[in-house]
């Protein structure tokens, strides 16, 4: 046993510039990660799906068929022509209502059946009364995102107002002297014609966490995969005596157990598996059972659950194989550090940087999340995002099951086995 003093280490260069280098690093990527990915929203925008509904008939005025909805939707999609911040999809009620339901909607503009006829009569100088005031709807889904739901909202809205007031020029001109002959209302209403509504197109119910609870129980399983990957890996190389254990102030030891590195894997991963099942389930009761998260298909989800824990804690123990000590750090920015950002929980991926959407194609909470998010909010249908949540987490699977083993499987080949290296007295004071 050396003499030295313990408080001595703290002396040593390599110990500072070595924790330096990693707790440094790792505060900057972190920063990067979640303040670059969101501190520009509306800035870095481009094609967020909105849709364009025209529901209007159209009215005979003088002779000739007027269509005031058909004029709305064109003078919108010609107006943003040359940007790319918005998608305007172009289609019927039908489709509008079934693609609010999948997710792949932030929201839509819709001018009602009437709207024409509504409009005209504003102009009717014999008609007595107050005016009906036609209207353009605007429809949000907090489904799909919080903030790209705003982002819509705000841009839908915009379009609406603006297509009101060109349409109320248009009715101004055409008027014309007959302006003095209308009730006072209508000469008011002729100027910007249209009231804009916002309502809600895919309702939610109260407890989804106005559609963050897919993103908060996803989380909660990359985050249970990634730390019981940490937890089984320390203890399986204390079941085979690799390591100690320290319990309060007692440290225990076992005999040591030759294993290959695969089988070491090979064991943390069965164990993985197995309690897999008792995470998956724990957290479905905690969310659904417990705080009463709005949740059905409640088998289908408790399979998904399973099947996500054991997926990430495969992969996580995979890099801690491969990679050791460090490999913690490397598990905490795939699962965490670059997942968060990416998930397209909060931020649309359209309103991510173009560094991030390349992430967000592969990160594994952002799969898991769609998944959920489809189970959760959209019945389970496989085109919301549960068909490429089972596809990327098999993926995911099958990547981490030939990287593991591959790398493993060529350490044993080699020669490197987990054999500790003595450090002397003599090469720890050269060290210090």
């Amino acid at each position: 046993m050396s003499g030295t003093p313990p408080f001595r280490v703290l002396r040593a260069k390599p110990l500072w510039m070595t924790n330096g280098v990693i707790t440094g690093v790792l505060a900057l990527l972190f920063a990067v990660f979640y303040v670059g990915a969101n501190i520009d929203p509306a800035g870095h925008l481009s094609k967020l799906p909105v849709g364009l509904v025209n529901a209007d008939k159209g009215a005979a005025v003088g002779g000739k068929q007027v269509n005031l909805g058909a004029q709305i939707t064109g003078s919108i999609r010609q107006s943003t022509a040359g940007g790319d911040k918005i998608d305007w999809k172009v289609m019927d009620e039908q489709e509008m209502k079934e693609e609010l339901g999948k997710g792949k909607l932030f929201g839509a503009l819709v001018v009602p059946d009437g709207f024409t006829s509504s409009t005209i009569a504003l102009t009717d100088a014999t008609a007595t009364g107050t005016p009906a005031r036609p209207t353009l709807t605007v429809l949000t889904n907090q489904s799909a995102g919080s903030v790209g739901s705003g982002l819509a909202r705000t841009a839908t809205t915009r379009a609406a107002e603006n297509a009101s007031l060109q349409v109320g020029r248009e009715l101004t001109a055409q008027t014309g002297a007959r302006q003095a002959k209308l009730p006072a209302a209508a000469r008011v209403l002729l100027a910007d014609p249209a009231a804009v509504t916002v309502e809600d197109g895919h309702p939610l119910d109260s407890h989804s966490g106005l559609g963050l609870t897919a993103f908060y129980y996803a989380l909660v399983l990359v985050v249970c995969g990634m730390l019981s990957a940490n937890v089984i890996s320390g203890q399986v190389d204390h079941a085979l005596g690799h390591t100690h254990n320290d319990m309060g102030p007692l440290r225990l030891h076992r005999p040591l157990i030759r294993a290959t590195r695969v089988q070491t894997l090979a064991i943390s991963g069965t164990l993985m598996v197995g309690l897999s099942l008792l995470m998956g389930t724990l957290a479905m009761a905690g969310a659904v059972g417990i705080m009463g998260m709005d949740a059905s298909h409640l088998p289908l989800l408790w399979l998904y659950s399973v099947c996500a824990v054991a997926v990430c804690g495969i992969g996580a123990l995979t890099l801690l194989a491969v990679f050791g000590t460090p490999g913690m750090l490397v598990v905490t920015l795939v699962f965490i550090g670059m997942a968060v950002p990416t998930a397209g929980a909060t931020t649309p991926l359209e309103a991510l940087p173009g560094f991030y959407r390349f992430l967000a194609e592969f990160e594994p909470l952002r799969q898991i999340t769609g998944g959920i998010r489809s189970i959760l909010y959209y019945d389970a249908q496989g085109d919301a995002g549960l068909t490429r949540g089972w596809v990327m987490m098999a993926a995911g699977l099958v990547a981490a099951v030939l990287f593991g083993f591959g790398v493993l499987g060529w350490y044993d080949r080699k020669g490197l086995h987990r054999i500790p290296v003595e450090t002397t007295p003599e090469k720890a004071a050269v060290a210090a």
